[in-house]
């Protein structure tokens, strides 16, 4: 798992001390509050921003495997059925203040089970040793 905790804490005191506006970290697209709206969890953080709300936390999956999947928001109950159904997979959990439209990308982590191993190829069939003859022959 990785955290962006210290990253987070940087770029608030970018802002907080004025060499970063506000409009350049309150940027959250449609789409990702849409996502906050009906695919996020709600958090005890309040928004370090405005102040007015707590922050939504928003899953999203990326991975090879999952085709149409990937990208986009999945619940925690998703997650855990995502998880046992597919191959691995990341997961990025972005906080989202659905007021201002703060966000930033909070952890990511490595979900879905261990992909089988690749059997090697071969490039041509194995030769066949030789039939025995046997001495009636």
């Amino acid at each position: 798992m990785v955290d962006y905790a210290l990253q987070r804490r940087s770029l608030l005191a970018e802002v907080y001390s004025g060499r970063t506006g506000v409009t350049e970290v309150c940027d959250a697209s449609p789409y990702l509050l849409r996502a906050a709206k009906f695919h996020g969890k709600g958090s005890d953080v309040v928004c370090p921003i405005c102040r007015k709300e707590q922050l939504t936390l928003v899953s999203w999956v990326f991975g090879d495997k999952l085709g149409p999947v990937s990208g986009s928001a999945r619940t925690a109950e998703e997650l855990v059925r995502l998880a046992s159904t597919q191959e691995e997979f990341s997961v990025h959990v972005v906080e989202v203040c659905r007021t201002c439209s703060w966000n930033h990308l909070v952890q990511s982590y490595v979900l879905g089970t261990v992909p089988e191993p690749k059997r090697p190829r071969r490039s041509s069939p194995r030769p066949r040793p030789p039939s025995r003859r046997t001495a009636s022959e």
